[in-house]
């Protein structure tokens, strides 16, 4: 398995993931999570909110952004250090969100990648902006 090297890592870089949310997801991550929370399982309930019905969990789309940081950018050996989020706007069932990470900064110091880190429905509405910081593993050649 090939590890992304800090030297490999160019400003303005970027990747992206996409997923349609599915009703399992919701599921899925209320069982791992223990987040049961009516707005993300009763759709009566979730109806009398402001969001006028069910939500998935803002957790469970910022999972996301670990999956594009890990699996694409920087990738293999990238440890997530830290992640300031927003959530700007509700995920629902058969959304389909787009993830996209660029890289924003680099510190070569300390051989440490920030990336602003976004997250948009199938119609360009950003639903979730912020920042991550990512180390990358130095391993034995």
């Amino acid at each position: 398995m090939k590890v992304t090297k800090y030297s490999d890592i160019k400003l303005g870089q970027s990747a992206e993931v996409t997923r349609t949310i599915r009703e399992d997801d919701i599921q899925a991550f209320g069982d791992l999570s223990g987040d049961y929370n009516p707005i993300h399982f009763d759709d009566e309930w979730a109806k009398q909110t402001m969001f006028e019905g069910r939500i998935a969990h803002g957790i469970l789309t910022a999972a996301f952004i670990s999956a594009a940081l890990g699996m694409h950018l920087p990738g293999t050996g990238s440890i997530y250090m830290s992640q300031s989020m927003r959530f700007l706007a509700p995920v629902r069932i058969g959304d389909t969100i787009t993830t996209r990470v660029e890289v924003i900064a680099l510190n070569d110091e300390k051989e440490r990648v920030t990336l602003r880190t976004t997250c948009t429905n199938q119609e360009d509405k950003i639903v979730l902006d912020g920042e991550a910081l990512v180390a990358l593993m130095k391993l034995e050649e």
